[in-house]
């Protein structure tokens, strides 16, 4: 895989950082090093983490990047529940946004998952 923009997950995925930073704008100054910092570097982290793993030359090291790109997305998704909480943004619209980050979270499973399959029927590992 090469062209990570093919991706449907990597579309949501931007689509998603977009909008973080647009609803992220809504946090208090004060925050701008501390939550809001917090929260675009993990957005940003999950279609760029895709697109990276795209680039490398293996479906192993594709898995690994995503695997990152998840593990932003969960990040994330607790950013976004403590600003709820803080009431720093409303609560629908963080259940808006959480509920499609949920939906990039199955696509990464489903392409980790996807090419898991791929590699353990090419490989002799008895563990697959």
């Amino acid at each position: 895989m090469s062209n990570f923009r093919e991706l449907a997950v990597w579309e949501k995925a931007h689509v998603l950082a977009v909008q973080i930073y647009k609803i992220s704008q809504k946090i208090p100054q004060t925050e701008l090093y501390g939550l809001t910092s917090q929260m675009r570097r993990a957005c940003v982290s999950i279609p760029a983490n895709i697109a990276e793993g795209c680039g490398r030359g293996s479906d192993v090291d594709f898995a690994r990047f995503l695997y990152i790109a998840m593990g932003s997305a969960c990040e994330l998704e607790y950013h976004l529940l403590l600003a709820c909480e803080l009431k720093f943004l409303e609560k629908e619209a963080a259940d808006a946004v959480i509920a499609g980050l949920s939906e990039i979270k199955k696509m990464l499973s489903g392409l980790i998952k996807k090419l898991k399959n791929v590699n353990c029927k090419l490989s002799a590992d008895p563990l697959c």
